[in-house]
C-alpha cells in the first residue's frame, strides 16, 4: 500500500485545512514522507488545537499559511494549484457549540461553503475529502449505526458539521467537485489537543492520566464506544482521496473493539501506570446532549476500498503514551482557554 501512495501522492500538491491540529498535522507528517508538496492552513485560535509543535521534524518540509478558512480571498488564493484538498478544519467541541452557537455556524457551516466556492470558482478538478462526524447521527436508534440512519443532532455542532458535508455532496451533484466525506468516531493519538476538556473525553483522559490525576466519568460509566487510532484514520483519508469510486459518497469510520468508558480508562491508566478515575453524576449541560451508546458500521467503506482498522486499543494507548512521555510539556499550555476545571466523559 505505501508504494500505491507514493506513486499517487509524490510530487502532488496537497492542501490540508486545519493542519496545525490533530488529525492535519498526523496526515502532514504521513504525506511529507510520501514526497508530497504540503501546504497547510490553520488560524492557530488558541482553544482549537493547532499547534506548531504538531508539525516538529517536518516544518521545514512543509508551507504553513496562517489564516481563517472564513476568509474567502484567503483560500481563493490557498485553493489554486492544488491536486487535493483535506479539508479538516473546524470547531469540534460540542459543548462550545451549545455555549456560542453563532461561530461553530461561521466556523462548520459558512466557512465550508466558502472553502467550496472558492474550489468551484478558482481549482473546480481539486480532489477534497471532508472530516465529518458520529455527531451528525445524534442519539442511535439501533447500533451498529451505518450510513443509513437518521441524522438527528442533539447539539449545534452535529447541525453544523451536517450541513458542511452535505454541501460538499451537493457541490459533487451540481458542479462536478469529487468531494467524499468520512464521518469520524471517537480519534486518538499522538498531538491531541491536551490543554482542555472541550474537545472530547478521550484527550482530557489521556492528559489526567499522565499526570497521575483523577478522571471523572460521567453517568456509570457504562457508555459504549468505538475508538480509532489516528493512524487508521489517516490511512482513510489516504485511500478515500485516490479512489475514484468514492466520489460523491459519505462513509463511517469504525472499529470491531467495542468498549465501555470504564473499559477504556482502565486500560489508559494500565498504559500510563499513574491515575485513577471514580464515576459522577451528568451535568446538566453534558446530559442534555449525551448521546448514550454509539458505535458505527464501516462495512460501506470495507466494501468500497478494503478499509479496516488495525490498531487495536492496547497497542493505540502505548503508543499515544509514549509520544506525550517525551512531549508532554508542549501539549500542557495553560494560557487562556486551557486548564479548565475537569469534566467528565461524552
Amino acid at each position: 500500500m505505501s508504494a500505491r501512495y507514493e506513486e499517487a501522492y509524490r510530487g502532488q500538491q496537497v492542501l490540508i485545512t486545519g493542519g496545525l491540529g490533530f488529525l492535519g498535522s498526523n496526515l502532514a507528517h504521513r504525506l511529507v514522507a510520501l514526497g508530497a508538496e504540503v501546504t497547510i492552513v490553520d488560524s492557530l485560535i488558541p482553544s482549537h488545537g493547532g499547534n506548531l509543535h504538531n508539525v516538529k521534524g517536518i516544518e521545514d518540509q512543509v508551507r504553513i499559511n496562517i489564516s481563517d478558512v472564513r476568509d474567502p480571498h484567503a483560500m481563493g488564493f490557498l485553493v489554486q494549484g492544488q491536486r487535493y484538498l483535506f479539508n479538516l478544519a473546524g470547531q469540534v467541541s460540542h459543548i462550545d457549540s451549545m455555549l456560542d452557537p453563532m461561530t461553530d455556524l461561521e466556523i462548520n457551516c459558512r466557512a465550508q461553503l466558502s472553502i467550496l466556492e472558492a474550489c468551484r470558482r478558482h481549482n473546480p478538478g481539486v480532489r477534497i475529502v471532508f472530516a465529518g462526524t458520529r455527531q451528525q447521527y445524534g442519539r442511535p436508534i439501533y447500533l451498529p449505526v451505518d450510513e443509513k440512519h437518521l441524522i438527528q443532532p442533539v447539539d449545534v455542532n452535529g447541525i453544523n458539521k451536517m450541513a458542511g458535508e452535505w454541501y460538499h455532496l451537493l457541490y459533487g451533484r451540481i458542479y462536478g467537485l469529487a468531494a467524499t466525506s468520512l464521518r469520524l468516531t471517537n480519534t486518538y493519538g499522538p498531538r491531541m489537543l491536551l490543554k482542555h476538556n472541550r474537545q472530547g473525553f478521550v484527550p482530557w483522559f489521556v492528559r489526567l492520566a499522565l499526570l497521575g490525576e483523577e478522571i471523572s466519568i460521567f453517568g456509570d460509566g457504562t457508555q459504549r464506544r468505538d475508538m480509532n487510532y489516528v493512524d487508521d484514520v489517516i490511512e482513510a483519508f489516504l485511500e478515500v482521496a485516490i479512489s475514484p469510486q468514492t466520489h460523491g459518497e459519505l462513509y463511517n469510520l469504525g472499529h470491531d473493539e467495542i468498549v465501555s468508558l470504564n473499559h477504556f480508562t482502565r486500560a489508559l491508566i494500565t498504559a500510563a501506570g499513574s491515575g485513577s478515575f471514580r464515576l459522577v453524576p451528568f451535568p446538566p449541560d453534558a446530559k442534555r446532549i449525551d448521546i448514550g451508546d454509539y458505535y458505527g458500521s464501516f462495512d460501506k467503506l470495507r466494501d468500497a476500498i478494503g478499509w479496516t482498522p488495525r490498531v487495536d486499543l492496547a497497542e493505540g494507548l502505548a503508543r499515544t503514551v509514549a509520544y506525550y512521555r517525551e512531549h508532554l510539556a508542549a501539549y500542557l499550555d495553560e494560557s487562556p482557554g486551557g486548564g479548565e476545571p475537569t469534566r467528565g466523559s461524552r
